[in-house]
């Protein structure tokens, strides 16, 4: 087991990576939608070479960018750490199974084989066209803010809907064409496909496009129906799913997925409160049991990276930074007594 921790393709730089390992993070998760590089990411000392703003768009136009994969594997190496996978979210066409629905889908393919041929083992994504969806942020301790979603409120400001509206139908034979295309090609790269959950998971319209990666019985479905595969697992959010399920019922998700190998990786962060309303709050003062947690992981054979993800906003500048130290310093001191 390990640490990992995102790095935006826009802060994909010597200081980004040397603050990382300075905290003990041991791999990376490179983000790669969109977003312009910080001015010393296409510099020398970067390693990245070719990087720019057109990386996004060369993926989904379908080019090889197995070149600059690797020199990122290797710019993350040169850091003592790995690089464990890339993210991508699953584009608009594909998701809503646009007339390029093809097209695109060749793309994805393009992106795992090029993946596999840089070295890099995995690739995280999601499928959720309308994005995340939140209210106004609770207030927390020494003021800082912490991320917060509120059906009720929601309802109030509900956003214009998708128009046309997508079913849970069409969404499911959007997904299953998708998969029965990808799965078969990641399987060939040697890359492992890692799921993102809805965010708030509520299996239901938000936005006009219904979720279909909320609820176990969707994940049971994509994992174990349509697309069985050792290439087709979970990026286990524990914030999502406890936000769905609860703290105590967190605990049984959690020994479902890993005793099946379906745990490509953990988001490891606490929440206080679950649908309708809950709020994502610093690993200390949440509801769940963060030691208990880890043990259910490794009870049940997982050994992958734990990845902090959200961290509440701080009231001062670098407040990511101090973010991040505060989460990893504590899964680190989480590992080191379970995993003894």
């Amino acid at each position: 087991m390990y640490i990992q921790d995102q790095v935006r393709f826009s802060d994909f730089n010597d200081e980004t990576l040397s603050f990382f390992r300075a905290i003990s993070v041991d791999s990376i998760h490179l983000e790669l939608r969109g977003g312009k590089p910080a001015p010393s990411a296409t510099s020398k000392s970067s390693g990245t070479g070719q990087a720019n703003n057109q990386l996004a768009q060369d993926i989904k136009a379908g080019k090889d960018c197995t070149e600059i994969f690797e020199q990122a594997r290797e710019k993350v190496e040169s850091h003592d750490m790995k690089l464990n996978n890339l993210f991508m979210s699953c584009w608009e066409e594909i998701a809503l199974g646009k007339e390029d629905a093809d097209e695109k889908i060749g793309a994805w393919c393009k992106m795992l084989e090029s993946i596999g041929k840089a070295g890099i083992p995995c690739l995280g994504w999601n499928f959720k066209p309308k994005g995340n969806f939140r209210t106004e942020s609770d207030i927390g301790r020494g003021g800082a803010r912490y991320s917060t979603f509120d059906y009720a409120e929601f309802e109030k400001n509900r956003p214009e809907p998708h128009d046309p509206p997508y079913s849970e139908e069409q969404m499911w034979a959007n997904m299953e064409k998708f998969l029965k295309a990808v799965i078969p090609v990641a399987e060939k790269a040697g890359v492992k496909m890692a799921l993102h959950p809805d965010d708030p998971p509520i299996p239901e319209p938000l936005g006009g496009i219904a979720q279909i990666c909320s609820s176990l019985e969707q994940f049971r479905k994509t994992f174990f129906e349509i697309a069985p595969s050792p290439n087709n697992n979970m990026l286990f959010c524990q914030g999502c799913m406890t936000e769905l399920l609860g703290p105590e019922k967190v605990y049984d998700a959690i020994a479902e997925m890993a005793s099946k190998n379906k745990i490509q990786w953990v988001h490891f962060r606490n929440v206080r409160g679950q649908l309708p309303r809950f709020v994502e709050v610093f690993m200390d003062e949440g509801e769940v049991d963060m030691k208990k947690s880890m043990e259910i992981y490794r009870d049940n054979g997982f050994n992958g990276p734990f990845m902090m993800d959200h961290t509440p906003t701080f009231a001062h500048n670098h407040s990511a930074l101090a973010g991040k130290a505060f989460a990893i310093g504590y899964i680190r001191a989480l590992i080191q007594d379970v995993y003894k």
